[in-house]
């Protein structure tokens, strides 16, 4: 025969005291992690928004590259600037001018893009760049999303010198638009450059909950 069951010994206060302590913590621990999946796996973001920041880009990058234009201006037609008439520079100073463009809108967005930096249109749109993990973007990554989006626009430039002495040289130019409308086809309406890159626009979480 077995005796009478033995009672539980009752907890002591100390016990019960740090179980209640734990208590809120275990629960401000689950909402911060909860938080921090939520940060790392955004919404992404609509075609209409992406489209709407990417206008506000090219007026913005438009503006600098007068700028800079009018900057050059001096070096790549020097004598048309002293004597006050508008004379159209040579191919070689054209070139180089493009090239200066090209190289410093690549260190703008490589910097923007990177270390979970946006640019102007981007926070004004409450959007960022994050990578498949939704993570914030290497400078690798950002300098090549940048040489991506010049898919498009290289393609027309090609085409427009293959064919610019016939009729159908204009034709080529709608090759700058295949980066975006590259969305309709792709399954997760991305932009070629994103698919390329491995990267996604994104709503920007921290935006969403101010």
């Amino acid at each position: 025969m077995t005796g009478p069951p033995r009672p539980r010994p009752a907890a002591s206060p100390a016990r019960v005291t740090s179980a209640a302590n734990r208590a809120p913590r275990d629960t401000l621990t689950a909402e911060r992690a909860d938080a921090e999946r939520t940060a790392l796996d955004p919404k992404r973001a609509s075609f209409l928004r992406r489209i709407g920041a990417l206008a506000y880009e090219a007026l913005l990058l438009s503006a600098m590259a007068f700028v800079a234009g009018f900057l050059f201006l001096p070096l790549v037609s020097p004598w048309g600037a002293s004597h006050r008439t508008l004379t159209v520079p040579p191919v070689f100073a054209r070139t180089m001018m493009f090239c200066a463009l090209v190289g410093g809108a690549a260190g703008y967005y490589g910097w923007c893009w990177s270390g979970g930096r946006r640019t102007l249109p981007q926070k004004t749109w409450r959007l960022r760049v994050v990578d498949r993990g939704g993570g914030p973007l290497t400078r690798r990554q950002a300098l090549i999303r940048y040489a991506a989006a010049w898919t498009g626009p290289a393609l027309a430039l090609l085409g427009y010198g293959v064919l610019h002495a016939s009729a159908y040289g204009r034709n080529a130019l709608a090759f700058a638009a295949l980066n975006y409308c590259w969305a309709i086809i792709d399954p997760d309406r991305q932009f070629l450059h994103d698919r390329i890159a491995g990267t996604r626009v994104v709503n920007d979480a921290s935006e969403a909950r101010r």
